[in-house]
């Protein structure tokens, strides 16, 4: 197959390029209401605000001052232990910064138990876990991101608003990371994503999708051989934000930058086949690659939202003259298909029904991508029926076409699998199921669950439930304070 080596290459690729737009410098159409989920003065620290602005202006100014396709890959599965002596080895550098070591090796070991298992949520490879870990024995840049990362986590899970370790974690991993980029360092991706995600958590989502932009321009300049988890990290974060946006924006990475060059087709319906077949081919071997496929999916459900809006009712011009009607069909029957070539790992291995005052279905996966894959299943489904064409009519008996039983099932899947990682992943489907509940006890349990997910992960959450209290029709924290 020509072209470059894209991200769904079991091997771990990543794409070799891709043009960024002038979508990439606009500014957002978009605030989130209530820009942070609690009272966070990190967030609105001067000193933040002006690593996060430095940090944009690095990476866009070495994508323009560099060749595309110059970077090589890192290579975390080679070997560190060769047969030198061991003064050669690799080491963590813990001296350039004032932290205490002890603090430092702390964060270290929160950044394995606690926030790695996030990020390999969907990689049964444990790369964030296991491998850049020891990458970062060679990149001091990588090694401080893991740092401010974990310290940053750890911050907010302890409500330690004038703790700011995690500050100068970040601005040594930033300072480190401009002569990186010159010197052609290939673990600047890994880095970066880390330190996107990392805003992710801390900033509202108007400010981490700043971020994402310069991950996006910094795809540009590598030559493929990446991890496909970094790939698939960035992706989901490409995802959050498709979402929170409501339509208003598609993903910064188009679409058909996230799979490979496909031979020509005749139209698109059979581009989609040929990339769904590519999919169910991998996903064979692979249950993280189905969970993935989830992820573009859903994506490729935002997207259509985003069609709906600036087409139909903004008449924009768009690319696919399918009509609105034949592409939502096409990409229902897409999202059907993914569900019935689910791997066995993919299925739950106990399923309840309501009754017996259970608000929610019980749904245990023993897989974790399983959680979050079948989540953005049903919360795609949601978003498919409530942009469905009024002309199109769907069989009433069928539960997959009630978007309420999709809803409970969102619900249900993060109360039955307690994860870390999945309630992260669930904040943005539990919005979207939550939009579609109406009976007060549904309310609380997902207020529950949003509490839970900002008390037990230091991420995020209760910024979301302030919007499902508005969409509800509550008062502002009536809700919270029922719980």
């Amino acid at each position: 197959m020509d072209g470059p080596v894209p991200p769904i290459i079991p091997d771990g690729r990543l794409p070799d390029s891709f043009n960024t737009t002038s979508s990439l410098f606009e500014e957002e159409a978009f605030l989130s209401p209530g820009t942070f989920s609690s009272a966070d003065e990190y967030a609105a620290n001067p000193r933040f605000l002006e690593l996060q602005e430095e940090l944009r202006c690095v990476l866009f100014s070495a994508v323009s001052s560099l060749e595309p396709n110059t970077y090589t890959s890192p290579t975390p599965s080679e070997p560190l232990d060769g047969p030198g002596p061991r003064a050669s080895r690799p080491s963590l550098d813990f001296t350039r910064v004032s932290i205490p070591k002890i603090r430092l090796i702390y964060y270290l070991k929160n950044w394995i138990t606690e926030c790695a298992p996030y990020l390999d949520k969907f990689d049964e490879s444990r790369h964030f876990g296991v491998h850049i870990p020891i990458l970062a024995q060679k990149s001091p840049t990588l090694f401080y991101a893991i740092l401010a990362f974990s310290a940053r986590q750890n911050e907010r899970k302890a409500c330690l608003d004038k703790a700011y370790d995690s500050l100068e974690l970040y601005q040594e991993s930033i300072r480190l990371l401009a002569p990186c980029l010159q010197a052609k360092d290939p673990n600047v991706l890994v880095t970066v994503c880390i330190l996107a995600v990392m805003e992710l958590m801390s900033v509202s989502p108007r400010d981490w999708r700043r971020h994402v932009e310069g991950c996006a321009a910094l795809f540009d300049s590598f030559n493929g051989g990446h991890l496909q988890a970094v790939f698939w990290c960035y992706a989901r974060m490409e995802l959050c934000g498709a979402i929170i946006s409501n339509g208003a924006e598609s993903t910064v990475l188009p679409l058909e930058k996230w799979v490979p060059a496909m031979p020509e087709a005749s139209c698109p319906k059979e581009q989609e086949d040929m990339i769904r077949d590519l999919f169910c081919q991998k996903s064979r071997t692979s249950p993280d690659m189905h969970a993935n496929w989830a992820v573009y999916l859903c994506a490729k459900t935002c997207g259509l939202a985003s069609r709906q809006i600036r087409h139909l009712e903004l008449g924009e011009m768009v690319d696919d003259t399918r009509s609105f009607v034949e592409q939502w069909d096409c990409l229902w029957d897409e999202l059907q298909y993914w569900l019935e070539q689910r791997p066995p790992a993919m299925l739950p291995i106990k399923t309840t029904g309501l009754g017996g005052g259970q608000i929610f279905p019980e749904i245990l996966y023993a897989h974790y991508a399983a959680i979050s894959g079948n989540q953005l299943y049903h919360a795609s489904c949601i978003m498919m029926l409530d942009m469905k064409p009024p002309e199109k009519i769907l069989p009433p008996a069928k539960p997959q076409y009630s978007a309420i039983w999709h809803a409970r099932r969102v619900c249900g899947i993060s109360l039955t699998n307690p994860h870390s990682g999945n309630l992260i992943n669930a904040i943005q489907p539990l919005y979207i199921a939550g939009k579609f509940l109406s009976h007060n006890s549904e309310h609380i349990e997902v207020a529950k669950l949003f509490k839970i997910v900002e008390e037990t992960t230091g991420w995020g959450a209760l910024w979301r439930l302030k919007d499902l209290e508005r969409a509800w029709g509550y008062e502002p924290g009536e809700i919270l304070s029922a719980i």
